[in-house]
């Protein structure tokens, strides 16, 4: 009986797909990964539609969306339920080796045969983080291994570049800048340094007296083009060991990226698009297509049936994510374009995307004082920078009904509530959630923003 293929699951950090190459970005931030892409499949527009990491790495590795998951904080509280099935579950009793890096700490991690971390923060003495290389130390020999088994194997490898802080070594931290970042007459960050909430975890690793915005998103950038040439070792190590033809790889991000848009400032809050679209290539000889796009809409929920169905697997679960494979074997698919969307980051907030419009509601005030209800029309303001919810009143009552609607169905066929609803202690304080934004403010800054920061650096 032939063996199964084995599968190689690359979950890269924070990750934005309008600053890749790959995807258009006129900065050469991924040659390895647009070389990488040539032999594989992209997916044009692919979301996480429930940011940040914990709940999109739990709908990655579930296949179900956050209703299935019941996973939407950030700060989830417990393990994952024993009414979902992660991927490592799954191929373990397939008979799979299975190791993760760098994601012991997940609930989503549940399953796995061996947990291996890496030290991924600490700077070195230039102040530089080398985390990609810290990493591949670690995942690089293990990768090793496991061919060596007669077994298949899952590896999942998480990486952190470029998540903040971006601190990527030399020579990528001036790759992309050639400028003065600590020029007086520059003003571009004075509106991030005013954002008290977190001005002491930006000072703490922005250059002292940096006041250029434009170097900071070239950390950004520098960081992906650092870990593009660290992956390409992994790539390298699957070609030299042989099992190219045999090997799924999947290459993807939990979700993208705030830099300075929206008032977010250098973290991966807010449900915009910047935060909601990431990268998918699929890789598998003979089975996945080479140098084809795909420019329908896909979710994260859809690797893992797209992952088993490519492998040959076959489950009784229920997946609310679709296999890929028929698009991949060249057939048609039914549009997905209309989800639902949610985040609990240092926010409460949930809404409705369709290609033309993006419905935005909060549950709870948040600390940067944005409206309650926000509306974006995307055909024509695709940055997302006017909100029109007050002169579109016919289009915020019409989104709402249909995410209410999706909701209460939802709720009806999972036999829970949405989980947005039971998550208040989403920021992880015993405090209760923020009851207004001016105490939400206050709680941050005098005492709880130290240890709210600290959590948010290691997500």
């Amino acid at each position: 009986m032939k063996k199964k293929p084995n599968v190689l699951l690359l979950g890269i950090d924070s990750l934005r797909r309008d600053h890749m190459s790959l995807y258009g970005y006129p900065r050469l931030t991924t040659p390895h990964i647009d070389k990488f892409a040539q032999s594989g499949t992209v997916f044009e527009q692919h979301f996480s539609p429930n940011i940040p990491t914990t709940p999109g790495y739990a709908s990655m590795l579930t296949g179900m969306d956050c209703f299935g998951t019941d996973v939407v904080a950030l700060r989830h509280q417990g393990e994952l339920g024993q009414h979902v099935q992660t991927l490592a579950e799954v191929l373990s009793d397939e008979g799979y080796n299975t190791t993760c890096v760098g994601f012991s700490g997940n609930p989503s991690a549940r399953g796995f045969q061996n947990y291996l971390d890496f030290d991924g923060w600490a700077p070195e003495q230039n102040g530089r983080s080398p985390k990609a290389e810290r990493l591949n130390q670690v995942a690089i020999p293990e990768l090793k291994r496991l061919a060596a088994q007669d077994q298949p194997f899952f590896l999942f490898v998480r990486h952190m570049d470029p998540h903040s802080p971006y601190l990527p070594p030399g020579p990528f931290e001036r790759m992309f800048y050639d400028g003065d970042e600590c020029a007086p007459d520059n003003t571009s960050l004075r509106d991030v340094y005013a954002f008290k909430p977190f001005a002491d975890f930006f000072r703490s690793w922005f250059p002292t007296g940096c006041t250029d915005k434009a170097y900071i998103n070239a950390q950004y950038d520098g960081a992906i083009a650092y870990m593009d040439a660290c992956i390409q070792n992994i790539f390298e190590c699957v070609d030299s060991l042989g099992i190219t033809d045999e090997t799924i790889v999947i290459v993807t991000s939990d979700h993208g990226e705030t830099l300075d848009e929206h008032d977010c400032y250098y973290d991966h809050h807010g449900l915009y698009e910047c935060t909601l679209v990431v990268p998918l290539i699929l890789r598998y000889p003979g089975r996945v297509p080479a140098g084809k796009r795909y420019s329908g809409t896909t979710l994260i929920r859809d690797i893992m049936p797209t992952i088993l169905d490519l492998a040959g697997i076959r489950t009784k679960i229920s997946f609310d994510g679709r296999s890929l494979e028929p698009v991949l074997a060249g057939g048609e698919r039914t549009p997905e374009p209309e989800f639902y969307i949610t985040e609990c980051t240092w926010m409460r907030k949930h809404g409705w995307r369709t290609p033309e419009w993006k419905l935005i509601r909060a549950l709870e005030p948040d600390f940067h004082f944005k409206d309650e209800v926000e509306l974006y029309h995307l055909t024509e303001d695709p940055l997302e920078t006017n909100n029109v919810a007050d002169v579109r009143p016919d289009v915020v009552e019409a989104l709402t009904v249909r995410m209410n609607d999706f909701i209460a169905r939802r709720e009806q066929e999972t036999g829970r509530t949405n989980p947005m609803y039971t998550n208040l202690n989403w920021h992880g304080l015993d405090t209760g959630p923020f009851k207004t934004s001016v105490q939400a403010y206050d709680a941050l800054h005098i005492g709880s923003i130290r240890h709210a920061v600290s959590l948010q650096s290691k997500d």
